[in-house]
């Protein structure tokens, strides 16, 4: 049962993951198609390189949602047959399974976006307060650099380390892991620092 649970977890998780918010919301809106611009990723920095604030936005907050939804309802269907604690389980299973979704599309011959808002979403989902210290992490570093890609990697590191301190040990792991496939999915952007044609926030494509 739980075995089964797990893996039911995991699917929905990246079923729901998979939704690509960023063409969706772009398409709808008239615009070209991000995978051709900036990055190619379908996240809400690229689309902000369309010049639309307000798609780039909604596509943020739909990233996140996906990642949140996925832990809470995942967390209370298990939790219903399992128990509170293996609930909370298969809810950083249910996490894991979105962020791949993001990462990996089946839709889109898996190629996604980098994960950055679905992961806070997730992370909202298992600790508001490390997902307010990732939040502001990010932030600083974006406003300093003004380079998205940077602040994600370092907010990426700082969120299982801060998991840690604050006594959740199966969440940080999972952030461990979510930040190796961070740092993995942003390993063009970091070629592109190294040689200085990395895109600033807001630059359009």
């Amino acid at each position: 049962m739980q075995t089964a649970s797990s893996i039911a977890a995991l699917a929905f998780g990246y079923l729901l993951g998979s939704i690509p918010f960023g063409i969706i919301v772009t398409r709808l809106a008239g615009t070209q198609d991000i995978r051709a611009i900036g990055s190619g990723s379908i996240g809400a920095t690229n689309v902000l390189r369309t010049g639309r604030k307000g798609l780039a936005a909604a596509t943020l907050i739909a990233d996140m949602l996906k990642g949140t939804a996925a832990v809470l309802m995942a967390s209370w269907w298990c939790g219903q047959d399992l128990g509170q604690d293996l609930g909370q389980d298969c809810g950083l299973i249910a996490g894991l399974g979105a962020f791949l979704g993001h990462l990996f599309p089946v839709w889109l011959r898996f190629k996604g976006g980098k994960g950055i808002a679905t992961g806070l979403g997730i992370l909202l989902a298992v600790s508001w307060k490390a997902a307010i210290a990732v939040m502001v992490i990010w932030l600083v570093i974006a406003a300093a650099s003004r380079y998205s890609s940077v602040a994600s990697l370092i907010a990426g590191a700082a969120a299982p380390v801060i998991l840690w301190f604050i006594g959740t040990p199966s969440e940080a792991l999972l952030f461990l892991v979510l930040g190796a496939l961070t740092f993995i999915m942003h390993r063009s952007n970091i070629a592109r620092l190294m040689n200085g044609t990395e895109g600033k926030i807001g630059q359009k494509a």
